[in-house]
C-alpha cells in the first residue's frame, strides 16, 4: 500500500500560505506579510531614534542619569512609534488606496446587503449603581431604533445588575417592570440582579451565557452609557450571520454630544484621531483584533465554552478577578478558532465620556490596573502570537508612562551635568525633540488631515474655521492632559508596587459638573509639587530648557486650574453655544441622539 510522503518544510510553508483565516476572509500569508512589514518599520524607526538619543546623551561621556534616560526612552517610545505607523498606514488606506476598507474589513459588505435575519440576538445592559432612569432610557431608545428597521423581533433585552445600593436597586426593578409593560410581549425583557457580584461585569455576562445563552446566537453587550442605532446593530448582525466563524465584531465607538468642556475637547480629539489609527492597526492585526467590552457583537456559544477568564494568581492589588477582561476574552476567542475583528468606521455607536479630569483619571487607573494584571497571565496556553502581542502591548501602554515621568524628573540633573560641555549637540537634541513630538501627535495630525481631505469633512464639524480652531484647542488640551495623566498613573503604579493602590467597580458620574478648588487640590496637589520642582530647578539652571520643556511640563503646574476650568459649566455652555470642539452629532444629530437629548431636557 502506497503512502503519501510527508510534506517537506517548503511544501508545508506553501500550504500555510494558501490557508485562509477561520472565517475565510483573508489569506494567512497576506496578514503575515503585513505584520512583518509593520514590525520592520517600527524596529527601524525605534533604532534610529535610539541612535539619535545615544548621540545626544553620550556628549561628555555616559553618566548614570544618561543610562536611566536611555532605558526609560526604550520603554516609553515604542507606543509612540507604533502610533505613528498606524496613523500613517490608516491615512494612506483612507485617501491613498482605492480599496482601503476592503483591505481592512472584507466582511463589511455583508452588513450593507438587504439579507433577512435568521439568528437571534440578546441585547445586554450591565449596571452597577448607575442612574437607572438614564440607563433604561438609553436601552429603550436602542429598542425603538431596532424596531424601526423592521427586524426588531429578532432581538430580546436583558438588564444585568450588580447594584448593591438598595435604593438604586428598587428604582431599577420599578423601571424594568414598566419597560416590560410597554413592550407588551412576555419574555422580551429580562431584569436580573445578582446578590453575589463575583467577577463584576465579566461575571455577570458569564452568568447570562450559562443561564440564557442557548436561546441566542449572538449577544450585544452595552454599558450604562451606551447607545447604538438600529441600523448599526442590524449591519453587525448581518455580518456575523454571513460569517459564522466571526467570534467578536467590535464596532467603532464614538462620543456623544456633551455639555462638559472636558468631554467635548477629549472626544473631539478621539473622534478624528481614532479613524486613521484604527484603520492602520486593523490592516495588520486582522483576525486578532481588539474587544472593548461593549457595543460589539459576540457569538455566545464559543464565548461561553472557550472564554472562561482565569483568576489572576496572588493577592491584591494585581491578583484576583481580571479588571480589563475584554482583551483577554478576545485572545481566548481567537484561540478557540474564531476571528476577532474591528469595523473601523463611524456607524451609529456611541458612548459618554467622563465629564471631568478626575472622573477620567478614575476610569484610566482602573484600566491601568486591569492591563497590568496581564503580566501574570501571559503564559496562558495556546494563544496566537498576535494575541500575546496584544496583551504585551496593553501592558506597555501603561508601563511606558512612569518611564516618561522618570525622564522629566531627571531633566534638571541632565541640564546640570551638560552645562560644562563646550560642543554639546544642541541642534541634534532639538531636532530629535521636535521629531518625536511630531510622531507623538501623528494620530491627531492624521485625523486632522483625514477630515480636511474628505469632501464635506469639515462641514460635519461646523465648518473649516471652527474645525481648525477646535483642533488647536485640542492639541493644547492633549499636552496638558497628557502630563496630568502620565504623572497620576506613575503615582498609582508606585502605590501598586507597595500594595497601596485600590480600585473597584462602581457607578460613574456622567453629567457635567463643576469642580471646587478643594476637590481639585485634593486630587492634584502632587502634580503641582512635582511641577514646582521642575520649574524651580530649570528656571535657575536653564530658562531656555524650561521654555522648550513647556509642552511636557506645563500640565503639572496648571493641573488644578486646568481641571477646574474644563469642568466649569460656564465654559461648557460657551463651547456648546459657539460649537467649539463639536462633533458631527452636535450639528446634525441622528434620531437616537435627539431622543436622548429630549429625555434629558424632560
Amino acid at each position: 500500500m502506497n503512502q503519501r510522503p510527508a510534506p517537506t518544510t517548503f511544501q508545508a510553508a506553501a500550504q500555510e500560505d494558501l490557508r485562509l483565516t477561520p472565517a475565510g476572509l483573508q489569506s494567512v500569508s497576506t496578514l503575515r506579510a503585513r505584520r512583518w512589514l509593520v514590525a520592520a518599520l517600527n524596529l527601524v524607526t525605534l533604532a534610529a531614534l535610539l541612535w539619535g538619543l545615544a548621540h545626544v546623551l553620550s556628549a561628555g561621556g555616559w553618566s548614570l542619569a544618561d543610562s536611566a534616560i536611555f532605558i526609560a526612552f526604550l520603554f516609553g517610545a515604542p507606543w509612540t512609534v507604533l502610533g505613528f505607523w498606524n496613523a500613517a498606514i490608516g491615512l494612506w488606506l483612507l485617501h491613498g488606496a482605492k480599496d482601503g476598507i476592503d483591505q481592512v474589513a472584507p466582511f463589511a459588505a455583508a452588513g450593507e446587503a438587504d439579507t433577512p435575519l435568521a439568528i437571534r440576538t440578546a441585547v445586554l445592559m450591565t449596571l452597577r449603581n448607575e442612574d437607572p432612569a438614564r440607563a433604561f432610557r438609553r436601552l429603550e431608545i436602542v429598542k425603538q431604533s431596532l424596531d424601526a428597521t423592521g427586524q426588531g423581533a429578532w432581538f430580546d433585552y436583558f438588564v444585568l445588575s450588580d447594584t448593591n445600593d438598595p435604593g438604586v436597586a428598587a428604582a431599577e426593578a420599578e423601571l424594568a417592570a414598566a419597560f416590560a409593560v410597554r413592550i407588551g410581549e412576555q419574555g422580551r425583557l429580562t431584569y436580573r440582579r445578582r446578590s453575589d457580584n463575583a467577577g463584576y461585569k465579566a461575571g455577570n455576562v458569564r452568568d447570562f451565557c450559562e443561564r440564557w445563552g442557548d436561546r441566542y446566537e449572538l449577544m450585544l453587550p452595552l454599558d450604562a452609557d451606551s447607545v447604538m442605532s438600529g441600523q448599526a446593530i442590524l449591519a453587525l448582525a448581518r455580518m456575523m450571520q454571513a460569517y459564522p466563524r466571526l467570534g467578536i465584531l467590535q464596532s467603532l465607538v464614538v462620543g456623544m454630544p456633551s455639555k462638559s468642556a472636558f468631554a467635548r475637547i477629549f472626544q473631539f480629539g478621539m473622534r478624528h484621531g481614532m479613524r486613521p489609527y484604527t484603520m492602520g492597526s486593523a490592516w495588520w492585526i486582522g483576525d486578532c483584533g481588539p474587544f472593548w467590552g461593549h457595543n460589539a457583537m459576540v457569538r455566545i456559544a464559543p464565548f461561553r465554552d472557550h472564554c472562561h477568564l482565569p483568576t489572576v494568581p496572588g493577592g491584591p492589588p494585581l491578583g484576583g478577578p481580571i479588571m480589563s477582561h475584554d482583551q483577554v476574552e478576545a485572545t481566548l476567542m481567537r484561540r478557540a478558532g474564531y476571528e476577532v475583528r474591528v469595523l473601523p468606521v463611524e456607524a451609529g455607536s456611541w458612548e459618554e465620556n467622563p465629564p471631568t479630569m478626575l472622573e477620567f483619571a478614575r476610569r484610566d487607573l482602573r484600566w491601568c490596573l486591569g492591563n497590568l494584571q496581564y503580566l501574570k497571565i501571559m503564559d496562558i496556553a495556546g494563544l496566537k502570537a498576535m494575541s500575546r502581542f496584544q496583551l504585551a502591548w496593553a501592558i506597555l501602554m501603561f508601563i511606558g508612562l512612569p518611564a516618561w515621568t522618570l525622564m522629566i524628573a531627571l531633566l534638571p540633573l541632565k541640564v546640570l551635568e551638560d552645562r560644562g560641555i563646550a560642543d554639546y549637540p544642541a541642534g541634534s537634541a532639538a531636532f530629535l525633540y521636535v521629531l518625536f513630538f511630531a510622531m507623538y501627535l501623528s494620530p491627531k495630525l492624521a485625523g486632522f488631515a483625514d477630515i480636511l481631505l474628505t469632501r464635506g469633512g469639515t462641514q460635519r464639524y461646523g465648518g473649516t474655521a471652527r474645525f481648525i480652531a477646535s483642533s488647536l484647542i485640542e492639541i493644547v488640551f492633549a499636552f496638558l492632559q497628557g502630563a496630568v495623566s502620565t504623572f497620576r498613573t506613575t503615582l498609582f503604579m508606585i502605590g501598586l508596587t507597595f500594595g497601596k493602590a485600590k480600585i473597584g467597580w462602581n457607578g460613574q458620574a456622567r453629567d457635567a459638573h463643576a469642580l471646587s478648588f478643594a476637590t481639585a487640590f485634593a486630587g492634584l496637589w502632587p502634580h503641582l509639587l512635582f511641577g514646582l520642582y521642575i520649574f524651580g530647578t530649570l528656571a535657575v539652571l536653564s530658562p531656555t530648557v524650561l521654555i522648550w520643556s513647556l509642552p511636557l511640563t506645563a500640565g503639572y503646574i496648571l493641573a488644578i486650574p486646568f481641571a477646574m476650568l474644563t469642568a466649569a459649566p460656564t465654559l461648557g455652555a460657551f463651547f456648546v453655544r459657539t460649537g467649539l470642539c463639536g462633533i458631527p452629532e452636535d450639528f446634525d444629530p441622528p434620531a437616537e441622539i435627539v431622543a436622548i437629548q429630549g429625555g434629558a431636557a424632560r
